[in-house]
């Protein structure tokens, strides 16, 4: 059995403080109205841009009013010439000259430029409470981006996991528990993320466009989708998968627990049939989730191979991570079963799924960028111009560096090497959930602060220590399992 060290289980409380505080003070240091983010962008680095805008504007405006004064300036004396003009005709010839259209034509303008900067003060007023609420989704979007990711991880593990079920795997059982442990987030992580999506639809912030009214009010796209996008579905349709997820999660360790008491392959044969059950209600609820919880952030965006996109990522963080822990395990005297052949297993699997996810990446991003409809193609224009960094450094870190790595044989087996690489690959995903979601949520006003490294701190601390706890409730190696026996003497 498995004993939870307490320095790791301090860690993790640890984790979780820091994590509680930071986020706390994410959310307090938040503008609150207008007059903070004229403040913020006139500080930031990040506003200079929009400040330029502002100035621009502002010069623009006095440009405007010189000229009209230049104009008048002129004017005046036009409109003398012609009045000596009119009289000396009149005196001349008896006959008034009216010069009305002039002083008409002079009042029209005045006019127009009245109009032309209430409506610059308006489109200034609409750009900060824009930024306004951009600024109030950030700390927001932090804790959405960490939530999900965290819960996608234990979801791509439970999805392995069910996999090496139906395939009746004889290289993995050694690794059920470890996998069944990693699933044990998925509870946690799926109330707090459902909590998340209903303060969402109450409106406590703007991460979803299409959930206020007004916006829809004005949006004919979001409009013709509202029959798809509304929070009753919405919110129906994820405690639907929620719930089937975590049901799965729960009968199958209940029934590889039995197993072990059995004195026949029944609850085997069961677990078998509900994994294969299991898969085919994943792999549409996983479709659909990623275009509820992630693609509809940018309502007029879509991409059929978004949710296969979604899967790799999430996916090859899931075996990620149960190498890692396995790893761990093993070093404090653990799973004595577990070999290299194992371990160079489980880096293959990171190693091909790398791939996988890079030719969906590429694949999803050559086609869009070359048929280069606006539509569409803004998607990644604004991912390349105002997010050049996560965006590109996202792909060195989740094709590059582990392929380079991990292409080498002799490399799959030497742990420090693998962790290294689990690091940089679960990193590396994180910063591709980030892509996905703040462009949508926060647009320019983005930067690696305290309220995003806060949440990845609770969130880690809290799957540290939900994990660890669950390996210690049952036995590391699943003793009746038909392939145990094939699984302990695997040798690659």
């Amino acid at each position: 059995m498995y004993t939870f060290s307490s320095k790791l289980k301090t860690f993790s409380f640890i984790l979780m403080a820091v994590g509680l505080l930071g986020i706390g003070y994410g959310f307090l240091s938040a503008p609150k109205d207008i007059q903070a983010v004229e403040a913020i962008l006139a500080a930031d680095s990040h506003g200079s841009a929009h400040g330029a805008t502002a100035e621009t504007q502002a010069a623009t405006e006095e440009s405007h009013v010189a000229t009209e004064v230049a104009h008048e300036a002129v004017e005046a004396p036009v409109a003398n010439k012609i009045a000596d003009t009119t009289t000396q005709a009149h005196d001349s010839i008896g006959a008034p000259v009216v010069a009305e259209p002039v002083h008409t034509a002079t009042e029209a303008h005045v006019a127009d430029s009245a109009e032309h900067k209430v409506d610059a003060h308006a489109e200034h007023q609409e750009h900060l409470e824009h930024v306004l609420h951009q600024l109030q989704n950030k700390p927001w979007a932090a804790l959405y981006v960490a939530c999900i990711f965290f819960l996608l991880v234990s979801l791509g593990v439970l999805a392995f996991y069910a996999i090496q079920q139906v395939a009746q795997s004889g290289w993995s059982p050694v690794l059920f528990r470890v996998m069944q442990g990693i699933t044990a987030y998925l509870p946690v992580g799926s109330v707090i993320f459902f909590v998340i999506l209903v303060l969402c639809g109450l409106h406590f912030n703007h991460l979803f466009v299409w959930l206020d009214p007004e916006v829809v009010a004005h949006d004919k796209l979001i409009q013709a989708k509202s029959g798809y996008l509304n929070f009753p579905f919405w919110i129906i349709r994820a405690a639907i998968f929620l719930i089937g997820w975590n049901l799965y999660r729960y009968y199958s360790r209940k029934n590889c627990l039995a197993q072990d008491e059995a004195t026949d392959d029944s609850f085997y044969k069961k677990n078998f049939k509900i994994s294969a059950g299991f898969l085919v209600f994943f792999i549409v609820t996983e479709s659909i989730m990623s275009w509820d919880w992630i693609m509809s952030v940018d309502p007029h965006w879509f991409s059929t191979l978004f949710g296969w996109y979604v899967f790799a990522s999430f996916l090859v963080s899931g075996v990620t991570v149960i190498c890692l822990v396995t790893l761990y395990l093993k070093s404090k005297g653990y799973l004595e079963h577990v070999n290299t052949s194992h371990i160079h297993d489980l880096a293959k699997f990171m190693f091909g799924f790398s791939v996988f996810w890079t030719y969906l990446w590429f694949s999803q991003f050559m086609l869009i960028w070359y048929a280069n409809i606006p539509e569409e193609v803004t998607y990644f224009v604004t991912r390349i111009q105002e997010y050049n960094l996560p965006f590109f450094g996202a792909v060195v870190m989740n094709f590059l560096f582990p392929v380079l790595i991990l292409i080498n044989t002799d490399f799959k087996r030497i742990s420090w090497i693998l962790v290294m690489a689990g690091i940089v690959i679960l990193f590396g995903h994180y910063i591709d959930f980030f892509n996905m979601i703040m462009p949508g949520t926060v647009g320019d006003q983005w930067f690696i602060g305290v309220s995003e490294i806060a949440s990845v701190l609770f969130f880690l601390g809290l799957f540290i220590y939900v994990v660890f706890t669950a390996l210690t409730k049952a036995p590391l190696l699943p003793k009746r399992n038909p392939f145990i026996e094939e699984s302990k003497h695997f040798h690659y």
